[in-house]
């Protein structure tokens, strides 16, 4: 990629060393430690589905999981109490599962086999889901191959009436209408849910529950318009919260194209237990990595609480860490859709030039990364007209710099949920604005000692600055004490922190095991 802007290299490569040394920092820590989280991923991944009525319905994998956890053996890893119950009682996974559910069985009062017996006898359950995850990635790349998806920037629109069924109409239209990518928004506050709903569901608030079924749903639906249309249509949710690796399982099965899968944005915006938070994105982005998903992280949201003008070396210095922590899942840099936001208070003088300046600076330090960026939200006032100019501008940077995911503003932020028509005027809006400079990003140069250029230098001085405090004090003490987003979260404190579990010598994660294989991690 042409460096339009003069930027000091030796310092990009400081900023990556420091990302390294950060890393490393909670590398230990992930690497010592496992979650029920985690381990209810695996039940999922052995093919465990399904709940038990119990006045509500619980999913099997948190019963299987909770079995285990309350006698203080989940140390072992839930994948050898499992095989061990195969051995003996001759049962299925699916079988062993319903057994523990109505209380016939407990996996930890079983006797108890070596782990030699235990990895043979689950060898066939672990391949088939390798296999499986396989083969939709294959799917995915059969159907890209035999229908292109649109040129870049692609156009993401969310979709979030509470019922899937009725999120599958919208996701259609919307698909017809030109969008490239469909994200269907999660219901209201799930990520502190510490299970995954079951079924197809038609009552959320602000959004519709990440299930498996839903997912399958949508899928299929927009499956069927791809074939109409000629183009492929990317399917988006939310890995993220307290279920955060399970939900990924549950994407790579049904072919989800890409995942929210951010390292932080559960600690400081969720108050998830950032232990347990980073432990689990580990997991959870090896999964994305094997199964070919976009991760999206979640930057953008650092502009919502902090001022966009001060704080945007905070942006760039979390991309460097998400950037590093996605590389040790076994992360390839396309797959790594880095976040960020076109937030600066219109009302500011060159504050445009200043927006140039961060987006182009963001796409020459990523060039391979599928750069997510986010559209105004919060000085949107209810003034639809402005609005619409806003988000027109927000269109015109993104072409401007070759950004690649652009999640499109609607004129209605900040009045009510949008209608189709809106959503309609918004890719039209950036359909304009993308055709009529598409190559306008070609054309252009910024001056040695301009404003933009001048502007970039500084976010990248106080981007080393930050990432040498972080790298001096770790990444958990500058969380808490507030260094992005200007929030504050207590090391152990959050919720789930009771999920975190210390390994045992004989720790057993089959799936871990062939995912590192796999992706040489």
């Amino acid at each position: 990629m042409e460096e339009k802007l003069k930027l000091d290299r030796k310092l990009v490569d400081h900023c990556r060393n420091l990302a390294k040394e950060i890393a490393d920092g909670i590398q230990g820590y992930i690497d010592e430690n496992t979650t029920t989280t985690v381990e209810r991923t695996v039940v999922r991944l052995m093919g465990i589905d399904g709940v038990e009525e119990r006045g509500i319905e619980v999913p099997l994998p948190n019963i299987v999981v909770d079995d285990v956890h309350e006698h203080g053996q989940l140390g072992k890893g839930i994948a050898y109490w499992l095989g061990n119950a195969m051995l003996e009682t001759g049962k299925s996974l699916q079988e062993i599962a319903e057994a523990v559910a109505v209380g016939r069985l407990s996996l930890v009062e079983l006797p108890r086999h070596n782990l030699a017996e235990v990895r043979k006898v689950l060898e066939g359950v672990v391949v088939e889901m390798v296999n499986r995850i396989k083969k939709r990635r294959e799917e995915r790349e059969e159907l890209m191959n035999k229908y292109p998806p649109g040129p870049q920037p692609w156009l993401y629109v969310i979709v979030a009436t509470g019922n899937i069924y009725e999120d599958v109409v919208q996701a259609r239209a919307a698909a017809r209408q030109g969008a490239d990518v469909i994200a269907v928004i999660r219901s209201t506050a799930q990520s502190l849910l510490d299970y995954v709903p079951y079924g197809p569901t038609t009552e959320g608030f602000g959004g519709t529950y990440a299930t498996q079924a839903n997912f399958r749903i949508m899928r299929e639906g927009l499956d069927e318009v791809i074939r109409e249309i000629g183009r492929y249509v990317q399917l988006v949710n939310y890995a993220s919260g307290l279920a955060m690796p399970e939900i990924t399982a549950m994407g790579a099965m049904e072919r989800l194209d890409m995942m929210l899968n951010d390292a932080m944005y559960g600690i400081l915006f969720r108050d998830i237990n950032m232990k347990r938070t980073f432990i689990d994105q580990y997991f959870s982005r090896m999964i994305n990595a094997f199964a070919g998903i976009i991760i999206n992280t979640g930057e953008d949201n650092y502009l919502t609480t902090a001022d966009a003008v001060e704080e945007a070396h905070t942006v760039l210095a979390s991309q460097f860490i998400n950037e590093e922590l996605a590389r040790r899942s076994g992360l390839k840099p396309d797959q790594m859709g880095l976040g960020h936001a076109f937030e600066i208070n219109p009302d500011i003088e060159d504050g445009f030039l200043m927006e140039v300046a961060q987006a182009q600076l963001i796409r020459q330090i990523f060039p391979e990364a599928p750069l997510k960026y986010m559209p105004p939200t919060k000085y949107m006032s209810g003034d639809i007209f402005k609005g619409h100019l806003m988000d027109g501008m927000f269109n015109l940077v993104s072409i401007m710099t070759g950004q690649s995911i652009q999640l499109l503003g609607m004129l209605t932020e900040a009045i009510h949920t949008p209608f189709l028509s809106d959503r309609a005027l918004s890719i039209e809006n950036a359909k304009y604005i993308f055709n009529n400079a598409r190559h306008l990003q070609e054309e252009i140069y910024f001056k040695n000692d301009g404003r933009i250029q001048k502007r970039a230098d500084r976010v990248l001085n106080e981007t080393c600055q930050m990432l040498e405090e972080i790298a001096d004090k770790g990444l958990m003490k500058a969380i808490e004490e507030g260094m992005f987003a200007d929030i504050c979260r207590s090391i152990d404190g959050g919720k789930g922190a009771d999920g975190v579990v210390k390994k045992g010598n004989d720790y057993f994660n089959p799936f871990m095991e062939i995912f590192r294989e796999e992706l040489g991690i």
